[in-house]
């Protein structure tokens, strides 16, 4: 199977380059994965797909400020760090650009010396080992220092953090949001519950790695990036009561699709646990506790697409993506959001 199986053209005017105003008023596309039926909706309206006994799984990750734009003190080179994930107190491994600046031992300023960074080691991938030095608290430096991570292919400037947040978002580590949940409102949230809706929580912190572009023409050659996620006892017991009690366990994004699918067995009962995941679904993986799927529209040939593939199938996906561009929706993370059912 290659990447090029899940190529679509999409036009540059339809990636979202801003959350609209009110949440819950991006399009709703809903797309029977057994016959391909689309219909078009606005997300308010997704309390008309779901029903009393189904559960929704939320991922509670909270994105930081893991942006920091600083130099390099002995030659005054400008340097951008991306933080991807905590190895210790003060160690976090990194994204760096331009990566030939940045050898082990290289130094960086962040705040003119409030913050600075050590390269300690440089991994296979091209990522950095980052030891940082500062006074005080790590995460408030950061939260003076650091920018939101948004996606490159948003240009334009986040005026409110919060719009890349989602309203639950409680644990902080991710280095982008899940952003199918930013279409949700806590009143939206309270009617769905009010409808007799479970939800369930789980956290996984989002990377680099979900994101990364598929380089290999063939896609089982591609490699994962792991994940750091945790699934408590009690979203455990609400996933296995509602499946064993005939529920649909509805994912709200593809973080929470490969959280749960990741700590099934065989049978589809969910463990709890914490642990790295570099789980990749594409298509002809049978899925063990996903029934259907809240999503966005993802990037051509992106291993986000090669998933809902799986759920959906191939020709289905893409024909209701290129009906997506016909019909003028919002794409990737600001964009409109796909109920697959």
């Amino acid at each position: 199977m290659n990447k090029s199986d899940f190529y679509y053209d999409l036009p540059e005017e339809l990636i979202a380059q801003d959350p609209l105003t009110d949440r819950a008023s991006s399009r709703l596309m809903v797309l029977s994965k057994s016959d391909g039926r689309i219909e078009h909706r606005h997300f308010r309206d997704i309390k008309e797909y779901l029903r009393a006994g189904d559960c929704l799984v939320l991922n509670n990750t909270r994105v930081i400020p893991a942006r920091l734009l600083g130099v390099k003190p002995d030659t005054g080179a400008a340097i951008e760090l991306l933080l991807l994930k905590r190895i210790s107190a003060d160690e976090w491994e990194c994204l760096v650009r331009p990566g030939k600046k940045l050898r082990t031992g290289a130094v960086v300023s962040f705040g003119d010396g409030v913050l600075t960074g050590e390269i300690t080691k440089q991994r296979d991938d091209g990522n950095r080992i980052v030891r940082f030095s500062y006074e005080g608290v790590f995460e408030e430096v950061l939260d003076k220092l650091g920018e939101m991570p948004l996606p490159p292919y948003i240009t334009h400037k986040l005026v409110d953090r919060d719009r890349y947040q989602t309203v639950y978002a409680k644990y902080d580590g991710s280095a982008a949001a899940p952003t199918a949940g930013l279409h949700f409102t806590k009143e939206l949230l309270r009617e769905i519950e009010d409808m007799g809706v479970s939800i369930a929580y789980v956290t996984l912190h989002v990377g680099l790695g979900t994101f990364r572009p598929v380089k290999e023409d063939d896609i089982m050659d591609h490699k994962m990036h792991s994940e750091w996620y945790e699934v408590t006892p009690d979203t455990a017991d609400l996933i296995n009561r509602t499946k064993a009690e005939g529920g649909r366990i509805i994912c709200v994004g593809t973080t929470s699709t490969r959280t749960v699918e990741s700590v099934a067995d065989e049978e589809g009962t969910v463990h709890p646990g914490n642990g790295e995941t570099d789980i990749f679904i594409y298509p002809g993986y049978k899925f063990r506790v996903l029934d259907a799927l809240i999503t966005n529209f993802h990037l051509p040939e992106s291993t986000l697409v090669m998933l809902v593939s799986a759920l959906a199938g191939r020709e289905n996906v893409l024909n209701a993506y290129r009906t997506a561009v016909e019909e003028r929706y919002r794409f990737f993370s600001f964009g409109d959001a796909m109920f697959i059912c």
